[in-house]
């Protein structure tokens, strides 16, 4: 099984974070897009799309052409008292290490620990190959499944493809974080 996931469109979020906040996308960039419908034609002809309901991810899914549903589970990872802060206002965590951070819940919000205690079951029952879109973090949620928090780590551009594969309940990185 191949689980294909793009990160939306650049969102459109005024210079504060978003997170849980339904804000649209740029999805303008008719190259950009081009080359991520090629992308995906070629590595996953055939597969089931799904969608965060996220404006954000919706309007990505259908600029891309993918018929889709939308899964509550794959929201963003919910900031609390964060969310819409400017991100020059967000606060300095300092240097911690990756599970730490894993665990750092904003008053009001979730983990990333948390966000992945939700996404990961999700991804793990589809039976099939599957194109997801979604946020920066569910594409993270879904490479911790193979290499733990150090997930937060990775860069998820605006309108990436990541890819992985399922062997058994075996995950592996087969792709991360192709832009056009």
């Amino acid at each position: 099984m191949r689980l294909a996931i793009i990160r939306h469109a650049p969102p459109l979020h005024g210079g504060r974070l978003a997170g849980r906040r339904d804000v649209d996308a740029d999805c303008t960039d008719v190259a950009a897009f081009a080359a991520m419908r090629a992308a995906v034609a070629r590595r996953m002809a055939g597969a089931a799309t799904v969608s965060s309901p996220a404006l954000r991810c919706v309007k990505t899914a259908t600029t891309l052409g993918l018929p889709h549903r939308t899964d509550e589970t794959l929201w963003e990872q919910d900031y609390g008292a964060w969310e819409g802060l400017p991100f020059d206002r967000l606060p300095d965590l300092g240097a911690l290490p990756p599970a730490q951070l894993a665990r750092h819940r904003p008053e009001g919000g979730e983990s990333f620990d948390d966000m992945c205690a939700r996404v990961q079951p999700a991804l793990r029952a589809l039976s099939g190959d599957t194109v997801v879109v979604a946020h920066a973090g569910t594409v993270r949620s879904a490479l911790a499944m193979v290499v733990g928090p150090t997930a937060l780590s990775f860069r998820v551009a605006p309108l990436s493809l990541t890819i992985l594969t399922r062997h058994g309940a075996d995950w592996a990185v087969e792709l991360s974080n192709l832009t056009a």
